[in-house]
């Protein structure tokens, strides 16, 4: 199995930063990539960046130029540093990953439990 430990989520004022972290641990071949997700009240869950294991990012239109993705191969860890944070940034955010597990090396999507974001106007 594999896991996924979130930290870094909770309250900040409009304008400011946080920085959310994702370890990944457990019985993984390869970690592909990794990215996060968030979900506010009564919305869908939608992509707010991801990242390859080969350093190749996306993210939604929304955060470009204000949220930066990055990865520690070595630590299975991946970032979302957020500044300039908007009140319509508040939501869970939920880390992703897509590993190869052993032993047929099949691909598979793991999440972490979410971590709350809540941005004051």
């Amino acid at each position: 199995q594999v896991q996924l430990v979130e930290s870094g989520g909770g309250l900040v004022q409009a304008g400011g930063s946080l920085r959310l972290s994702c370890a990944a641990s457990g019985s993984i071949f390869s970690l592909n990539a990794m990215g996060w997700y968030r979900q506010a009240p009564g919305k869908q869950r939608e992509l707010v960046a991801t990242i390859t294991r080969g350093g190749s990012t996306n993210a939604a239109d929304s955060v470009k130029g204000r949220f930066t993705i990055s990865i520690n191969n070595a630590r299975n860890t991946v970032y979302l540093q957020m500044n300039s944070l908007k009140s319509e940034d508040t939501a869970v955010y939920y880390c992703n990953a897509r590993v190869s597990l052993p032993p047929r090396r099949n691909e598979y999507d793991y999440w972490g439990q979410g971590t709350q974001v809540t941005v004051s106007s």
